[in-house]
């Protein structure tokens, strides 16, 4: 609903009635609350939160079955050279995915603050 949002308990949307003007707004309120998840990275953050809004931050920050990935730990070590790392999350159903290879090379070369 919304360009993919997830309803959360207690949100009551309709996506039969809501407008363009609606998900937008929806979709800033999710890259905000994601960009504030990752506000530690600095200016890497609306990069995470771009990709985290796609994968879902539990792939980045991990929980108790999934562990860090490597772009978060490359990160917390002061790494910034994230590039393989980053497009590396174009794989849908455990196969490389040419469209999500394509859209993270974009989505890096829009979103990467040297």
């Amino acid at each position: 609903m919304g360009y993919g949002h997830k309803l959360l308990q207690g949100e009551r949307y309709s996506a039969r009635t809501m407008t363009k003007r609606q998900a937008d707004a929806l979709l800033r309120k999710d890259l905000r609350k994601f960009c504030a998840m990752f506000r530690q990275f600095g200016k890497d953050s609306l990069l995470l939160a771009t990709l985290a809004y796609n994968v879902g931050p539990y792939r980045l920050l991990g929980n108790g079955k999934i562990p860090k990935s490597t772009l978060i730990r490359k990160l917390e070590a002061g790494d910034r050279n994230i590039y393989r790392e980053y497009i590396a999350f174009c794989n849908y159903k455990g196969k490389r995915h040419a469209m999500l290879l394509k859209r993270r090379k974009t989505e890096f070369a829009l979103l990467y603050v040297p």
